[in-house]
């Protein structure tokens, strides 16, 4: 992000009204390779594409707020690489970290991992420090840490069905799980925050808490989150495109002030549940508008979304989720136009 850009997402986030409403996506690997008109293999083998596919993107839509912004990432075998999960690379598909943990009993002995040297976080790292020149001398900096959450790695170690039914009938097994999931991962975000100062901004994905009713929530959720996000960092961004009406109420305490939720609840409802304390960043449906819809029901999509606001404060128009594969520039440009 731009530095005029990253001072726009501060005043969203301080409560003060843009016109017209900011634009922001998530961008990255499900997404951005085939826009560009390369595989997905390519984009996390080659360096060079990597970083013009991002530079591409932001030189075509300059007015649009891409979050984080050159994303380094192995999509989902990211942080569970680290653990030593096998990792499933096809050339065009998405990636897929095989399950590692096969009972509970194995959660005593799960190692720590190094991420300074375990699994691909070295080379997320030192891609970002390769193109950092190159980032640098197009206006932009590196602007956040970032990593699945918590319960989203576990669920990847374990087995989402396994992991979701030992919360039920081994709870303290979780909890130790969770613990150090939960260390590595600071270690892991402070570890990007050294290498790179001008990080302030953290960004958490972690859908599995929308799988998990309120008590399951606040026992193995929330005090992660509140232990991730008390990192000395100005926006504390997470993404959750689940289910979200258990954990929302509980974004302030867990110290979010950027939150990208699922396309199926209408953005007053989530400003009620969070008191219009968070700036939310959504919420058109994903696949079929921006993806499979025309320009001209994108634009009528995004006008009406704009249109059923109650209070204009604390949103950045987006999609429910990141952006999704097979978006066209044209769409992109209708979604602009739309919000005007």
């Amino acid at each position: 992000m731009t530095d005029p850009q990253w001072e726009l997402l501060l005043k969203v986030i301080r409560g003060e009204i843009i016109e017209p409403l900011p634009a922001g996506f998530i961008i990255d690997s499900p997404w951005l390779p085939n826009w560009y008109g390369i595989s997905i293999l390519d984009y996390f083998s080659n360096d060079r594409l990597w970083l013009d596919a991002n530079l591409k993107a932001m030189q075509d839509f300059p007015e649009i707020l891409f979050l984080p912004g050159f994303w380094s990432e192995y999509g989902m075998c990211t942080e569970p690489s680290a653990f030593g999960v096998r990792t499933y690379f096809p050339a065009n598909e998405f990636p897929h970290a095989h399950r590692l943990l096969h009972s509970t009993a194995e959660i005593d002995e799960l190692l720590l991992p190094d991420p300074s040297t375990d699994g691909l976080l070295p080379f997320v790292l030192n891609r970002l420090k390769l193109a950092q020149p190159e980032i640098e001398a197009a206006g932009h900096k590196i602007r956040f840490a970032v990593a699945r959450g918590p319960l989203n790695i576990a669920s990847y170690l374990m087995g989402s069905t396994e992991f979701l039914m030992a919360m039920m009938l081994e709870p303290e097994k979780v909890e130790l799980l969770l613990q150090k999931i939960t260390r590595f991962l600071q270690s892991w975000l402070q570890l990007q925050m050294a290498t790179f100062p001008t990080i302030d901004g953290i960004f958490l994905l972690d859908d599995i808490i929308g799988f998990i009713g309120e008590n399951e929530f606040k026992t193995f959720g929330l005090p992660c989150f509140k232990a991730l996000y008390s990192l000395p960092v100005t926006v504390k961004f997470l993404h959750n495109d689940a289910a979200c009406r258990v954990s929302a109420p509980y974004l302030p305490e867990m110290g979010v002030n950027l939150f990208n939720m699922g396309f199926d609840i209408p953005l007053n409802e989530l400003k009620s549940l969070t008191q219009n304390q968070v700036t939310l960043l959504g919420n058109l449906p994903p696949r079929d508008v921006l993806a499979a819809g025309t320009p001209e029901a994108v634009e009528a999509a995004t006008r009406d979304l704009v249109a059923a606001l109650t209070d204009r404060r604390h949103v950045i128009l987006s999609c429910g989720g990141g952006m999704p594969p097979g978006v066209r520039s044209a769409n992109i440009a209708a979604f602009l136009r739309g919000r005007v």
